[in-house]
């Protein structure tokens, strides 16, 4: 596969992969914390917020991995 290719497959799962994830993240927030307290809240969303760059590294990796002859 040519690596513009790549770059641009990957360019586009990385950011719906971005945005799915942070609406699945936001809306079981709202739905299971809306009563905890805001040091829940606050390691929850540091959690989650760190926790998108492992399958985005992958991703990454792959788009940037030399083509194979």
């Amino acid at each position: 596969m040519p690596v513009r290719l790549k770059k641009f497959i990957g360019t586009i799962v990385l950011i719906v992969l971005v945005v799915v994830y942070a609406v699945l993240a936001t809306a079981y927030a709202s739905l299971h914390l809306a009563d905890a307290n805001g040091w829940v809240h606050l390691l929850y969303f540091v959690t989650t917020g760190l926790l998108w760059v492992l399958p985005a590294m992958l991703l990454i990796r792959w788009m940037e991995a030399k083509p194979k002859r």
